[in-house]
């Protein structure tokens, strides 16, 4: 089963990523990705989808899915997030080899990892495209 980046919530000062549920009255029902417990995010949360964030390269940005995808193709073993900062840039250098090193510092890369961590446990590495979105959104209608 594909992954919808745009149902995978980042929420700041909560470890680790949420599955969008439902709309509640006062925020938003997800579920945790690692132990599959529900809970609701309220109004004050600050709540990120995957598919919104980017990161930045030499030729612009890059979305998340596609460093997801750039970094599963590297081959080898994945650094941990608690891996030295020179681990980490070294196998960004070769994810993402235009990354620009003066706006994409090591901690989002080790973000990022800990991310990608979640989702290869937890989800799938194949991505809902925006395309594919859209067509399910008209469908709906």
């Amino acid at each position: 089963m594909k992954t919808d980046l745009a149902k995978i919530l980042s929420v700041a000062g909560r470890h680790g990523l949420y599955l969008y549920l439902a709309q509640a009255r006062n925020g938003v029902i997800a579920e945790s990705l690692a132990d599959k417990k529900r809970t609701v995010l309220d109004v004050r949360s600050r709540i990120t989808t995957l598919a919104d964030i980017a990161i930045y390269t030499d030729e612009g940005e890059l979305k998340l899915a596609d460093v997801f995808t750039a970094m599963s193709k590297v081959g080898g073993k994945v650094p941990d997030s608690k891996s030295d900062d020179k681990a980490v840039k070294a196998f960004f250098g070769k994810a993402v080899p235009n990354y620009d090193g003066d706006r994409f510092y090591v901690s989002h890369m080790k973000k990022i990892l800990d991310w990608y961590d979640d989702l290869v446990k937890n989800a799938s590495l194949d991505f809902v495209t925006d395309e594919e979105r859209q067509k399910e959104s008209e469908e709906a209608k």
